[in-house]
Parts: C-alpha cells; structure tokens; sequence
C-alpha cells in the first residue's frame, strides 16, 4: 500500500464522518490524492465552490439545488481538511483560517443567490451616503471573528444595515428593515437547514441586540444607541473578535462598510486609557461559564474533560488573551488583533509576559485546539468532551501524534495534564484568582489610623481626608479601596525599619491616592496587583521627582505592575526603540487615517514619551531590576527618546506644510534638525529643554523653499511645546542658530557654513565653535544630516591659535561664573569651580585647539570619552585624564540624583565628601595644567 491510501486509510480509522463521505463518494479519494498535498488557501477554496457552479443558479426553484451544491462543497472541504489535518501536513492556522474562508465564501455566495429574487421582488435598499445600492452587512464574531473556526464549529453572525428608508426599483416596495430581514432569515435557512447532504454551518445570533428578544437584522443607528444605553461587559469581549465578513474584504462596498463599523464599535469595546477595570468583570464571566459547564457535565465526567471550558482549557487561554486585549487596545491599536495566538505573540513582544510564559500558553492552546478537532471531526459532532471510554482516548492518542510518543494513553493524558495545568496556573496568576492575594476590602476599624510617632505629618492628612467632602461623595467600593490602600501602605512602609522617610513617603502616596480616587481603573490595579503597591512605594521612596510625575501621569501605574519592559530597555536596547517607534506610528497612523487627527496624534506623542521616560526611570531607580541603569546610560536612553519624538513630529508635520506650500508629500524634504547642548551631546536628563537648530538645503535665493521650511519648523515647534489635556513634551531653545534670536528661524545650509566660517575673532565667535562641539544631526533628511557633520568637521578642524583660544575660553567661562553666583556654603556640582561645566571647557579647548592635528577629536564622543583620547594623544596626562573622567562621572551621578529628589540647585557640603572632594580637585588641578589660571577669576 502505498502512502497516500495509507493515510486515507489513517483518516477513516479516526474519523467516522469521512469514512461515511468517502464511501458515499468514491470519487473524491482520487480528488484527494491530487489536492491533498496542497496547502489549503482563499484560492483553492473559491475554485472547489466554483466547481459547483453555484454562481451559476438562479434563485427561485434551483434554491434546493443550490442547497445541495453548497452542502455537498462543504463535505469536500472538510474531508481536505481532515485528511491534511490527521495526517500531519496542516498547521492549526490553515485548519483555522480555511473554514473561516469558506464560511466568508458561503455567506457571500448565499446572499448573492438571495439578492437576484429579492431584487426581482422588491427592488434594492438604496444608500443616502453613498448613492448606491446599501448591502447586508454580515459581522462574523467568535471564532468566526477570529479566523479560529474549528471541524464542527457554528458560526456566531449579526446582521445589520446602514440607516432606514425604503426599496427602489423592484415592482413592489419594503422597508429596508423588512427587506433586510427578508435575506436575513433566507441565509440562515440555506447554511443552516439539514437536508440529504448535511448542512453547512449551524448559524448562531444570540450575541445580536438584545439577543433572541432583539430584531433579526437592525440599522446601524439602532446598533450604536443600543450600545451606548444596554450594552454590557462581556459585550465589548464579544465584539473583540468581531468582523465584517460580507461584503466580502477587497469588494466596492467593503472599504466604507468597514470604516463606519469600525467608528461605531472602537469606541464602545476600547477605552482610550489602560483599562484595568476588565480584570474583575472577566473575572466574573469567567466564573458564570465555569458554574454553566458544570451544570451541564454529569458528575462523573469533571471539568477536566471539558477542554474548552473546564479549567485550563481554551476558553481561560482566549480570556486571558482578551484581557489584555480590552486592557490595552484603546492606547495600542496593536492589540485590536483577533487571532488569539496573534495577541500571545504580541503581549511576547512587548514583554508584558515573561517569554516562556508565552509560549506555554502558546503551546496549550495548539495542542488543545488539535485535541478539539481530532474529538469533533470523528462524527462531525460540536462537542468539547474528552470521552471516557480508554479505547476511544487511545484513538485520540494516536491521532494527536501518529507514530509519536503521544501513541501511548498514559503520556497522551500527562501531556493533556501538562498543558491544562499550565493554562491554568497562568490564568490564576494573571487574574489573582486566589482572594488572599487582592486588597481586603472590608470596611477599616473606625479607630484605625496612621501611627502617630511615624507618620505625624500624614495622619493630619487622613484626619482632613476623612472627613472632607472629596471622600464622603465617593462611590463606596471606591472609598473602601483608597482606605485599605492607605492601611497597606502604611504596613509596608512600618515594616521596613531602615527607612527614614516613612512620613514622607506616606504623604507622597497620599498625593497619589487623591489624584486617582475617582479614577477607578487605577484604582484597581493598586487594588488587583499588591506587587505594584509594592513598587509605588519603592518609587514614591526613591524619587520626588518620581512620585510627582507618576502623580501627574498615574496611568504610569500600569508599568509597575511588571519589570519585563524595563529589562528590554537594559539588555536590548535597540530593540526596545524599534519596538517603541512601530508601536508609536501604528498608533499616529490609527488616528491620522481618520481625518484631521493632529490634536490625537500630538496626545500619542506625549503619552508616548512619558511613558518611556517613566520605564527610563524605573530602570535607573532599580525598581523591579537587577542592576540599574548607570547615568550614562539613562541619558542615552532618554536622548534616544527625543530624537525619536523630534523625528516622529517631523514626519507627521511635513505633509500640511507642504500641502499648503503645494510641494510634493511624499518625498523626504531637504531638511534637518540638529540638536545642541544636552541632547546634542546625549546627557538629557529627565526635565532638560532641548536647544534646536533648523537646516535645509536649497538655493539661498529659494525664497519659496525658506518659508515652507519656516512653516515646517514652527509648526514643530508647536507640536512639541504645546501643552494638550495629556500633558507636554519638551521646552525647546533655538537661540543657538545662527545670530540668535534676531536670526531665521531656519537656516540654509550653505548660509549656515559661511556663517561658521566666517572672519572674526571675537569671543561670540569662539561661543558658538564650543557649542558646535556638542552638537549633532538629530532627526529630518539624513542627507542634510551629513552635510552639517562636513560642515561641523570643517570648523572644528580649523587651525586656531592657542593663546589666543585660551584667553577667549577663559573669558567665556568666567561669564558663565557670573551668570550662576553661589552665595551658599556648599559646593555647585555644575558651576562652581572644580565642577562639571569645567569640564566641559576643558573638553571644548581640547577639541577646539588640536583638532586640525587629530581627527579623532572631531567625533561627537560625549566628554569622558574625548578625555581618555586627548590623554592617548598626550595632550594631557593619561592619569588626568581618567580621573577627571571619573569626576565627570561622578558629578553627572550626584547631580543626577540629586535632581531626582526634587532638589533645585545641586550643591553639596563637602566635609565628609572626601570622594567628591577629591573629584573636584583632580579637575581644578587639570583646568590649572590647560588654562594657567583659576575659571572663576
């Protein structure tokens, strides 16, 4: 016997329902013995419905016959299926995504048999809107919704139409809804009526308005307000998987079919902030199923045996999907994905699970979906029982691996066990689903208060709190939360005994808990997940500046709950942007498709960037990490965030511009942006403004090019600076272009190299080659880019005359002295003598006085760097060099965190500093070796 009858054989000796066909029809054993090895698609799909020339039929007495053709096509699909299926040649997304293909198929292929004698009848509904003939729209939800259908599945469908009015050009006239409901109830008949040759699919509508109660068909008016006023929880999960399925993707009427659902549906399924509040409703539903699916089993059967719904079956691996679904889909249009295994792959992705995590759901569910199709295709059946019977679970067993290890009944069980433990450990953890973890949220002992001696401060603040008219009008369950959040915070901080601000961290979390008491999704996830009550705490500890801005942005909370993110940013770094930019401009392109969109897309790009500056702060405070990020590193991070914002704005700005300007759209201008100071050399902090340059290329006479690109950058300028309901971006500084703020705005590229160039010897002149010293091409045209780096070579590598250069230098500091006195006792770990800005000077003479000899000084290298390359090229003492190095190192760090406990101006007493003070005077004894004299004289 050779192979192929080998698996015929295979595939009757595990499914009753294709032994019965391919003995009622011997012919199509030699169709499968050519179309068995292809791999079932759209196409191959289209050509086995058009072999039964449906679209050949008319309506009226052939409705029996064209019946019978679409019957028996479904037969043969399914016997294609299962033979690639049981042989091992289909993966469970061609299994999953054929019969979703051929459902769509077959709905459309119904209603165009339906329409030619309802048209004949009664004409055709008419659109107002597009002044064509209105279709039925068909949404598949459900595994339908989903490309998930599985051997025997029903398909879950809602019918709707556009708005109401009345039939045109048929002998006789119905209402739309009448005429609607007509195709409606025929469609259902012709896929769902059993006859000689079976049936197609058994159609489902409960999941329609007001369900079996609600009409067949309604408008899309009557959907939207019945969604606004009645429509429930587990609705917007239902409508997660929800699909327009007919017309047909591709089709005239699809695109503007499509986009008016979309409209009418997002809104109602997706918030447009983290919405934590699914995790008890899920919760819920979860455990309503799980009571129905008891009732239903027999005592000797167990949940199980139910491999959908029992307990770590399919259903708890697609809640846990749609959880983070509905979680997250309103801020990442990424997760408004419908397949299941697409969502697990994404929530991979974004480190939201840790990866094996991931991949054991993943794997669960593969291997129960198999299960599911393996237990369905032996008679056609729609059931999810696993059978008791050992010969019927040994079948099972061979059929799920043939010639594997899974042949054997016991490790095919294990195997079982494996996976649906799996699942439901993770479902459990991911839905707390064991009470004593959650807040208590039993009422407080009406004595109950913060402790007097440790936190004298906050218990006046409870005190006022209690009894203020902001607590009292809050909904019960909310003020229940905010009161038992406050016991536990004060727990956790009291039995940390090392700690010397409980008070003031208490007060922080104080903050915290009044800007979110009537925002109950934040509240519920301090409430849901006490590892991020932990991890507020920490943070509120750790940082002033932290605790404000997670107080000013609390949907923050979100990325406390979990450190994967945070370990993205530090191992992978490049990754994690490009991850961040792809999400970033799929989001921007979700609201810009829709219109004028910029007011959304300037809120994106500030959610956008708090959100990554507060990932950047957790990974530099340590919180939920290893090993924190090292200064350097965080102001890498937060460089690289600005740089992406600043690109990201120019991308989106340009095409208004140049709309306006009538030039083309779609090309990338000749223009720059070249950033100076602190994001020029990659050290922004958390709060640094940003000191922005504009160039672009063009004729210097292009007058016409000059005011487009004048238009371009003030308009970035405004999307950049603006302050919008989410918050700002950035404080930006253009006075360091060419002649300052008496200057243009933007600056042609040659203009501005004649401009650097120029003759003179002047102090101003010396000014601006430093702060080319720390400039760079941060985002717009590359090529630009380039030609600002010849130009930044070119100057800098410019013969000078050192005294000279020397004396300017010096001046140019001691007016930098001037514009920051110190009248304090402590010391400026910026400005004062000894300190950072010092060092900059010394690196900017370096650069400036021996760059025409050395080239390698030219690179934009950050100042510890240029050190350690003027100490090889002996410009000054290797041991200098690195202890300076290390100075700056240490300044940046001390400043740093000082700056991260709200401090304002960064000075330290040095007795008992002896580091520090040793620091100091490695650079005061190095400024004295380059420049002959003290900076401050």
């Amino acid at each position: 016997m050779d192979d192929f009858y080998k698996q015929i054989e295979f595939l009757e000796c595990h499914s009753n329902y294709a032994r019965r066909w391919l003995h009622a029809k011997p012919e199509w054993i030699n169709w499968l013995k050519i179309h068995g090895p292809q791999k079932i698609d759209w196409h191959g799909i289209r050509s086995l419905l058009d072999a039964y020339r449906l679209d050949d039929l008319a309506s009226g007495d052939q409705e029996a016959l064209f019946m019978a053709n679409l019957r028996l096509a479904r037969q043969q699909l399914m016997l294609w299926i299962a033979f690639r299926d049981l042989n091992g040649m289909a993966s469970l997304d061609e299994v999953t995504r054929s019969l979703s293909h051929f459902a769509e198929l077959a709905v459309a292929g119904s209603i165009a048999f339906i329409r030619v004698d309802l048209e004949a009848r009664f004409g055709l509904p008419w659109s107002s809107s597009t002044n064509a003939e209105m279709p039925l729209m068909v949404v598949g939800m459900g595994k339908l919704g989903g490309f998930e259908l599985n051997l025997s599945s029903d398909i879950d469908l809602i019918f709707l139409y556009e708005h109401e009015g009345e039939t045109r050009g048929g002998p006789k006239t119905l209402s739309n809804h009448e005429w609607f409901t007509r195709m409606g109830k025929r469609l259902i008949k012709l896929l769902a009526e059993h006859e000689t040759n079976g049936f197609v699919f058994r159609v489902d509508m409960r999941l329609r308005p007001n369900g079996d109660s609600g009409p067949l068909v309604c408008s899309l008016d009557m959907l939207e307000e019945y969604l606004l006023v009645q429509g429930r929880e587990w609705e917007r999960y239902a409508w997660i998987k929800g699909r327009l399925i007919s017309p047909l993707p591709g089709s005239h009427d699809y695109n503007h079919c499509e986009k008016v659902l979309e409209q009418l549906i997002r809104p109602f399924v997706y918030r447009r902030h983290l919405d934590y509040g699914v995790i008890a409703s899920i919760r819920d539903l979860h455990a309503q199923i799980q009571r129905e699916a008891e009732k239903r089993s027999s005592a000797h059967l167990g949940r199980s045996n139910d491999i959908k719904l029992g307990r770590g079956g399919i259903r708890e691996i697609e809640f846990l999907a749609q959880m983070f679904q509905l979680m997250r889909g309103g801020t990442d249009p990424r997760f408004r994905v419908r397949p299941t295994l697409e969502v697990l792959n994404l929530i991979e992705r974004r480190g939201i699970l840790p990866k094996e995590e991931v991949h054991a759901l993943q794997e669960a569910y593969v291997f129960l979906r198999h299960l599911e199709h393996r237990i369905q295709v032996w008679d056609d059946q729609q059931t999810h029982y696993l059978p008791e019977d050992p010969e019927i679970r040994s079948r099972l067993a061979t059929s799920m691996a043939p010639g594997k290890s899974l042949e054997d009944q016991t490790s095919f069980l294990k195997e079982l066990e494996r996976h649906q433990n799996n699942v439901a450990r993770l479902f459990e953890k991911a839905f707390l689903l064991d009470e004593d973890a959650r807040l208590d949220l039993a009422p407080l002992d009406q004595d109950w208060q913060p402790d007097a001696q440790l936190f004298p401060e906050s218990l006046s603040r409870w005190q006022a709190w209690i009894a203020s008219p902001k607590a009292k009008l809050l909904p019960e369950k909310s003020r229940l939360i905010c009161d038992n959040l406050m016991r536990s915070a004060a727990d956790i901080l009291m039995a940390d005994d090392h700690s010397s601000s409980l008070d003031q961290t208490l007060l922080r979390f104080f903050d915290l808990l009044e800007a979110i008491a009537r925002r109950s999704a934040y509240l519920s996830i301090l409430a849901e997940y006490p590892r991020a009550l932990f991890n507020v705490l920490a943070l509120l500890q750790a940082s002033q500046w932290g605790a404000q801005y997670l107080t000013l942005h609390p949907h923050l909370l979100d990325y406390l709950l979990n450190s994967h993110t945070e370990r993205t940013l530090i191992e992978s770094p490049a990754e994690y942007w490009r991850e961040v930019q792809s999400n970033l401009n799929i989001r921007l392109d979700d609201v810009m498709a829709e219109g004028d969109g910029s007011e959304q897309a300037m809120d994106i790009l500030r959610v956008t960037h708090h959100t990554e500056t507060f990932i950047t702060l957790l990974a530099d405070l340590g919180i939920g990490v290893d090993k924190a990020l090292p200064v350097e590193k965080v102001s890498d991070h937060l460089s690289a965030l600005a740089d992406l914002i600043v690109q990201t704005t120019f991308e989106r700005v340009w095409p208004s511009v140049a709309l306006k300007c009538g030039l083309p759209q779609d090309t990338d201008p000749p223009f720059a942006v070249i950033a100076y100071g602190k994001l020029g050399g990659k050290e922004l902090g958390y709060a640094s403004d940003l000191d922005l340059v504009f160039l672009y290329q063009s004729g210097e006479s292009d007058y016409v090019a000059q005011e487009a690109y004048a238009l371009l950058a003030k308009r970035m300028i405004n999307w950049l600076t603006t302050f919008t309901s989410t918050g700002s971006l950035f404080e930006i500084d253009t006075r360091l272009r060419p002649n300052g703020s008496a200057g243009f705005l933007v600056t042609n590229a040659e203009a501005f190299r004649k401009y650097q160039l120029r003759e003179g010897d002047n102090a101003a002149w010396v000014w601006e080659h430093q702060a080319l010293t720390r400039a760079r091409y941060s985002a717009g045209n590359p090529e630009v880019g380039r030609a600002f780096d010849q130009v930044r070579a070119e100057v800098l590598s410019q013969p000078r005359d050192i005294d000279v250069l020397r004396t300017e230098i010096l001046e140019m500091r001691r007016k930098v002295h001037e514009g920051h006195p110190n009248p304090s006792e402590g010391f400026d770990l910026k400005h004062d003598s000894g300190g950072m800005v010092d060092i900059e000077f010394m690196v900017q003479f370096l650069v400036l006085a021996y760059a025409h000899q050395y080239s390698q000084l030219i690179g934009n290298l950050g100042n510890i760097a240029l050190l350690q390359i003027a100490g090889e090229l002996r410009l000054i003492e290797k041991a200098a060099a690195q202890q300076v190095g290390d100075a700056y190192r240490l300044l940046r760090l001390r400043q740093h965190r000082l700056r991260l406990d709200g401090v304002d101006k960064t000075r330290i007493h040095l007795i008992g500093e002896s580091e520090l003070a040793a620091a100091r005077n490695s650079v005061l004894s190095l400024w004295n070796d380059i420049f002959h004299a003290p900076s401050n004289l």
